[in-house]
């Protein structure tokens, strides 16, 4: 009780930064030349977002350890566009942290990047960018984290006619490897390479939109410093979306293959089915389920036994780049932080839940989760995680400031204490609140 009283008054801490998506922060919609006879154009905007949590239970520890902590992080974006025909430049400066802290590295550039285009629907986008695609599963911004996910990259494409084409590439580097070999030991991103295709087209006269999706991506190893030491794993799938004006259906397949970067070969799959139906503005219904395959032979050593069976394959699926915090559970408990020992049983998410506005500028989500395991533990558990419940309101005070708040509850079973060794995970429990204000400084054309 004392620990949610403290964590209640944290979270009244202003929370600024109206949680837009940050992949349109600054970028500057397209001039309307014929009317203004103008070509060039100018947005500077601001997106301050601050966020106090409460959490309790959900992370591998050890027995007798205080599984539980309050916080308020803080994240700023200060970003700038420019446009003209032929050429977009955006740059945004970010700086995130925990209140209190003295963190390094907490400030950074989160995008810096010219986008070079024709009128025919070609473009190059070259620099520092988000990539984010389809529900964001695979590739996305991950926004919640507050240190926004972005790829220093080459993208190339074609957009027109319902058809959308994004051939992407990478290549990292240590700086202070420029004359020692091409060995990378981690910076924005973990690989060394990564290669990805991206098609997408929108089926005329029905509402059906079809993407493909193939991303290759090279892993250095940590066992010896060389050039030849990098492992490439793939990925590819499909994602498609039925839409009409009350009913929306989603499904995707994706499937990993290769190496990791200790050399074991990846034999991995995920597929997830998603519906939705819009009763009336007001009231929104939604249920699906999600499959990601885990590691076979799993096991877990009990209280005070050392080891782990070795893995001939990896078939526990990574949804690598994604915005982990939208799917599986909003407490974020099995894929943004690991199970004991690091291999993955995988995971299976049976959801129902409803989104409803019983007045103007308010809206309620509710929902209902039931996660598994998708391999059986060698332990005398079933693949039962538990069930979980959470609750989300957000209020919007102005057209750039909105207030929300959120619980989630998880009753975790005999499995959810094996895999992430305390007991604290039977009552598992998360909180926050957050306020975002997202202003715009400034816009002009001349």
């Amino acid at each position: 009780m004392k620990s949610l009283i403290i964590a209640t008054m944290l979270m009244l801490s202003v929370n600024v930064g109206a949680q837009p998506s940050i992949d349109t922060l600054s970028v500057a919609a397209p001039i309307d030349t014929a009317q203004t006879n103008k070509e060039n154009k100018l947005v500077i905007d601001l997106d301050f977002l601050t966020r106090g949590e409460l959490r309790k239970g959900g992370l591998s520890n050890e027995e007798g350890a205080d599984d539980q902590t309050t916080f308020v992080i803080a994240r700023t974006l200060l970003g700038i566009g420019y446009q003209r025909p032929g050429l977009i430049a955006h740059a945004t400066a970010q700086h995130s942290g925990v209140w209190g802290s003295n963190e390094t590295n907490s400030f950074n550039i989160y995008e810096a990047w010219v986008d070079l285009n024709t009128k025919n629907g070609f473009f190059a986008k070259v620099g520092r960018q988000s990539l984010s695609y389809d529900d964001q599963r695979i590739f996305g911004s991950d926004d919640w984290a507050m240190t926004a996910m972005s790829h220093d990259a080459l993208k190339l494409g074609y957009e027109g006619h319902g058809h959308k084409l994004h051939v992407i590439g990478a290549f990292n580097q240590n700086i202070a490897n420029i004359d020692g070999g091409t060995y990378f030991t981690g910076g924005l991103q973990p690989y060394k390479a990564m290669e990805t295709v991206w098609y997408h087209y929108d089926v005329k006269k029905i509402p059906l939109g079809i993407s493909l999706l193939f991303t290759n991506i090279g892993m250095q190893s940590d066992k010896e410093h060389k050039d030849t030491c990098t492992f490439q794993q793939q990925l590819f799938g499909t994602y498609i979306d039925y839409h009409t004006k009350k009913f929306t259906a989603e499904a995707a397949f994706y499937y990993q293959a290769g190496k990791e970067e200790h050399g074991i070969p990846i034999d991995a799959w995920m597929a997830s089915g998603k519906v939705t139906y819009k009763h009336n503005d007001d009231l929104t219904l939604y249920g699906g389920y999600d499959y990601l395959s885990g590691d076979k032979n799993f096991a877990v050593p009990a209280q005070g036994q050392i080891g782990m069976p070795q893995h001939k394959r990896v078939r526990g699926f990574s949804s690598i780049y994604g915005s982990h915090h939208k799917f599986y559970g909003a407490m974020d408990f099995f894929y943004l932080s690991n199970y004991y020992g690091g291999f993955t049983p995988g995971l299976q998410n049976i959801y129902l839940g409803t989104k409803y506005s019983p007045v103007k500028k308010l809206s309620i989500d509710l929902s209902y989760h039931y996660l598994l395991t998708a391999t059986q533990l060698n332990n005398d558990v079933n693949k039962s995680l538990g069930h979980e419940v959470e609750a989300a309101v957000t209020y919007k005070l102005m057209k750039d400031a909105s207030l929300s708040a959120g619980y989630s509850f998880m009753r975790g079973t005999d499995t959810m204490v094996a895999l992430k060794r305390t007991n604290n995970n039977r009552q598992l429990q998360w909180a926050w609140i957050m306020l975002s204000v997202s202003p715009k400084l400034l816009s002009t054309i001349w």
